[in-house]
């Protein structure tokens, strides 16, 4: 599944209160434990991150201590008491078989000892495949058939999303949109490589005008460098969004066609602005480009605006008898 489905899955076990363990499967980098910590923080719930590798038995057990002549498990301080929350046993599968096996009670039982999960608690997990050259051990079959499986995997569509919500820099959305293989490309010889987390800290380091190599690795620093030196190319948005791009040509170099785009998404932000850029890209480019635009503004528009920007373009659209035709014909190729 997308990074987007995952978050919506977790979502509705939380919102429908199921108490199902989910295993989240899926290569590093893509924001496994980003998506758990985002979705328990939209339902105001505290996440408790636990590391079983780090771990002895006794550390999840307790220790033992003698009263009455009888000895009692005392657990440790970070399993949750009260309330509600998620304890997420992130890369549980780092953890030798022992301590899986001490999780299994947990999982199964809700308990391990003399504690108990409280009942406002979800349980969830995340752990590498072998097959991503991770360090991991099997998990042992009792244990997996306790989970929920949920496989995920990098998507292009899911980190724009997310890095427009964020205020990536335009550059970093709009290279990605053209080099779409190299959002994710793990390189077991090399100690950076790309993937959606190393991406979000090159967008730190873009924002303050240092080399993203430390991040993403050098081959894909120097293949954006390229990119950004084509930036100097790029139509007049502003004329464009303000209605002046009819002697304007859209770009002919597909790399500076994906940061005109992406320049003009970023700044559309109302819903005038986002008719003449959709107006423009459906009069000057092919109609993908129109598609990309829109796909992306009109979700942009939604979430930092309101349902009434989304409507006044709507009707500006309808108002435009030669977009609106466009755009259903573009919309039935689709």
């Amino acid at each position: 599944m997308k990074p987007a489905e995952l978050a919506a899955f977790l979502d509705g076990l939380i919102a429908q209160n199921l108490k199902l363990s989910c295993m989240i499967w899926g290569p590093p980098g893509i924001g496994k434990s980003s998506i758990v910590a985002q979705t328990a923080a939209a339902h105001r719930l505290p996440v408790i991150d636990l590391r079983l590798s780090q771990l002895a038995p006794t550390d999840l057990r307790g220790l033992p201590v003698a009263r009455n002549g009888v000895s009692r498990w005392y657990p440790p301080e970070f399993l949750p008491r009260r309330g509600k929350g998620v304890l997420f046993l992130d890369e549980i599968n780092l953890a030798p078989p022992v301590m899986q096996g001490m999780a299994q009670q947990l999982i199964l039982d809700r308990k391990v000892g003399s504690y108990t999960v409280p009942a406002g608690w979800f349980i969830f997990a995340a752990g590498n495949r072998k097959e991503d050259r991770a360090s991991v051990f099997d998990m042992p079959a009792p244990l997996a058939n306790r989970f929920l499986h949920l496989d995920v995997a990098p998507d292009l569509e899911s980190f724009k999303a997310y890095a427009l919500d964020n205020g990536f820099p335009e550059a970093i959305v709009a290279f990605l949109s053209f080099r779409p293989a190299l959002l994710h490309r793990l390189d077991a010889q090399q100690p950076a490589w790309p993937s959606p987390r190393s991406w979000e800290m090159a967008a730190r380091l873009v924002d303050v005008g240092l080399d993203i190599a430390p991040a993403v690795g050098a081959a894909a620093a120097h293949e954006f460098e390229a990119f950004l030196s084509t930036l100097g190319a790029l139509p007049d948005l502003e004329a464009i969004l303000a209605g002046g791009g009819d002697p304007i040509a859209f770009p002919g170099e597909p790399s500076i066609g994906y940061a005109t785009v992406t320049g003009l998404t970023l700044r559309a932000q109302t819903a005038p602005r986002a008719y003449q850029a959709l107006r423009w890209l459906a009069a000057k480019a092919e109609p993908e480009w129109a598609q990309l635009f829109a796909a992306d503004a009109f979700t942009l528009l939604r979430r930092n605006g309101s349902d009434d920007a989304f409507g006044e373009l709507q009707r500006l659209i309808a108002s435009d008898e030669a977009l609106a035709r466009f755009l259903a014909e573009v919309a039935s190729l689709s």
